[in-house]
């Protein structure tokens, strides 16, 4: 088998087509080497989405915050928040600590 019969076979003619080399090269080249590869569409697609979810993440911590703040807009309840929280107290007052047992850490 020559080179003649070779190029008569229709693949080979197929390829040998002038713009099927440069589609084909074009192709390869957008895909891998350009500087907007598909590699890199990959990458900051992957980005995209973990961007997203912070996102939406952090949306719902804003609702919980808004929440929050509607709930403490009332003097009663803010009071009630820094008593349970930050344990504040009335001048006058005395907190006691109540611990259980369970609740501590012991140290080994």
């Amino acid at each position: 088998m020559g080179l003649k019969a070779l190029r008569q076979k229709k693949w080979i003619k197929i390829m040998t087509n002038t713009y099927v080399l440069v589609l084909t090269i074009f192709v390869i080249w957008m895909a891998f080497f350009d500087t907007n590869s598909l590699l890199i569409h990959r990458e900051l697609q992957k980005e995209i989405n973990k961007l997203e979810q912070k996102k939406e993440f952090l949306q719902k911590e804003i609702e919980h915050d808004k929440k929050l703040l509607e709930k403490l807009s009332s003097k009663d309840e803010l009071e009630k928040f820094a008593r349970e929280k930050y344990f504040m107290k009335k001048d006058g007052e005395e907190i006691f600590l109540i611990e259980y047992e369970d609740s501590l850490k012991l140290k080994q």
